[in-house]
């Protein structure tokens, strides 16, 4: 330990990390930022909590010099008190960020993405592929995980991938680590073996700065949590004795009451009708029934089937064997435009590459896959008919927008997954297949989420609901089915078994 890590006062405590006070930005006339002050210990495992514009996102910009906070900030890191900071400084700090993209190189191999900033340096030079694999081996050894190092990354599953991101901080001896909804698009299993990772750098020394809107993993995996909302910070809190319901009431200001809501729907009318279902590696013998006004959880473990049920519901593959029916008539659809036809949609748990196109506007992703119903008689698009669809759904969806006008990136998780509701909803459909629908999205805008889900069926529509979270489908469908190793092997009432017994059957 150098003197730079000890406090002024010469006692050998190891200083904090980082030591933040008086932190405020604001963007224009919006402030994003007001009086905020931080602290993370050395090993620490601590966590940023809040809504989306919370100030999550810049108060880490900041620590990592990617923003400059206004004046009046003290900043300090690993005991020096420093003035400003840009990201080239924060990383020989040793301070990095996996951001939720993980900004890796698909193309390039495991090895390489792992070494890629050690190895290229700050001037060009001939890459060492033997040092490049030795640096690759030795920090994989460190967390104790086997990849293979000639495997291209866009043939890694997402939590492999995770796994490289970790590995590429830690070659440039990373000692304090943000890591930006880490399991966002992670199963139970996969969340777990991370969630063991940063245990085993917490316990090296390594800081870590957890960022997640899964509040359970949030409590199990930090000691501290410091809450922001609307750019201020609420308070720093142990996590010991908090519970989920207390941390969400901080973030939000409000309570949210988690209730059953499961009902009978047997003497409704059967929407969707599968039996014998089956495509080789991925399910068989499926038989599925949702009625009308009817919420099916569909919930497994990692392999378990059920994206894959899901994409044949929707016709992105087809089932070598079975049957499906949709209000009664025999269905076999050749591609998801015969599906959309049929009215079925579908909420594919990628938002960002699978359900919105990022560049273009609110509006134009709102009619992309009903373009003929806002055409004019010359068969081009009606400005009218589009502007009446789009203001219709942002009305009823409750979505917070600027101007339709505007690129879909701009806006928070949970408003972008309201519009791709609205997408799918603008094509009528009789049954909706929501796959992971709140990847991303935080604690508030989930229960917002949840209550158009629970409207929807109220007004008839069938709805599939697939998530690897058990109180999801839990507090959100009439009867949950657990899916395994592509089959269905048992079925749930919310209102006869318990939450916990329901998760221990899952995750078992």
């Amino acid at each position: 330990m150098t003197g730079a890590d000890r406090d002024a006062a010469g006692t050998g405590v190891a200083a904090p990390a980082v030591s933040f006070a008086r932190v405020s930005k604001a963007f224009g006339g919006v402030r994003a930022l007001s009086d905020v002050s931080f602290e993370v210990l050395p090993g620490e495992v601590h966590c940023i909590a809040g809504e989306n514009g919370s100030g999550k996102s810049t108060l880490i910009k900041i620590i990592t010099g990617v923003y400059q906070p206004d004046p009046g900030a003290e900043m300090s890191y690993f005991g020096r008190r420093v003035d400003s900071v840009t990201p080239a400084v924060a990383r020989g700090l040793g301070i990095n960020v996996i951001w939720q993209d993980l900004a890796l190189f698909p193309q390039m191999t495991v090895a390489e993405n792992i070494a890629f900033g050690d190895i290229l340096g700050s001037r060009p030079r001939l890459v060492h592929r033997r040092q490049m694999r030795a640096k690759a081996e030795r920090v994989l050894d460190r967390l104790g995980v086997s990849l293979d190092l000639d495997a291209r990354l866009n043939t890694l599953s997402i939590a492999e991938r995770q796994i490289v991101a970790i590995c590429r901080t830690l070659v440039g001896d990373a000692r304090l680590v943000f890591m930006d909804e880490p399991t966002a698009s992670l199963t139970h299993s996969e969340t777990q073996s991370l969630l063991a990772i940063v245990r085993k750098l917490s316990a090296d020394g390594v800081s870590i700065v957890f960022v997640s809107h899964r509040l359970a993993e949030v409590l199990a995996i930090s000691s501290r949590v410091t809450v922001l909302r609307d750019g201020r910070k609420v308070g720093v809190y142990d996590t010991e004795g908090m519970t989920q319901s207390r941390l969400t009431e901080l973030m939000t200001g409000k309570t949210f009451d988690a209730e059953v809501i499961s009902g009978d729907r047997s003497a409704e009318r059967a929407v969707l009708e599968v039996s014998g279902l089956c495509r080789a590696g991925e399910y068989e013998d499926i038989d599925l029934t949702i009625r009308a006004g009817e919420v099916v959880g569909l919930t497994g473990l990692i392999g378990a089937g059920r994206t894959e049920l899901g994409l044949s519901l929707f016709g992105m593959t087809r089932p070598e064997r079975g049957a499906v029916r949709l209000n009664g008539e025999p269905v076999s659809f050749r591609s998801n435009r015969d599906a959309i036809a049929a009215g079925v949609a579908y909420v594919s748990e990628d938002r960002l590459t699978l359900g919105l196109v990022q560049p273009q506007s609110i509006a134009d992703n709102v009619v992309l896959p009903v373009l003929g119903k806002i055409v004019n008689g010359l068969d081009l698009i009606s400005t009218g008919k589009k502007n009446d669809l789009v203001s219709r759904w942002i009305r009823e969806l409750n979505v917070k927008v600027g101007r339709p006008e505007d690129p879909v990136s701009t806006l928070s998780g949970g408003n972008q997954q309201r519009i791709v509701l609205a997408k799918w909803l603008a094509t009528e459909p009789k049954l909706l297949i929501l796959d992971s629908p709140t990847v991303g999205v935080d604690v508030g805008a989930r229960a917002g989420l949840f209550a158009i889900v629970r409207q929807l069926a109220a007004e008839g529509l069938a709805i599939l609901l697939i998530s690897d979270e058990v109180p999801e489908v839990y507090f959100n469908a009439d009867r949950i089915i657990h899916m395994a190793g592509g089959r269905f092997i048992a079925s749930y009432d919310p209102r006869a078994l318990s939450l916990a017994a329901v998760e221990k059957a899952v995750y078992a």
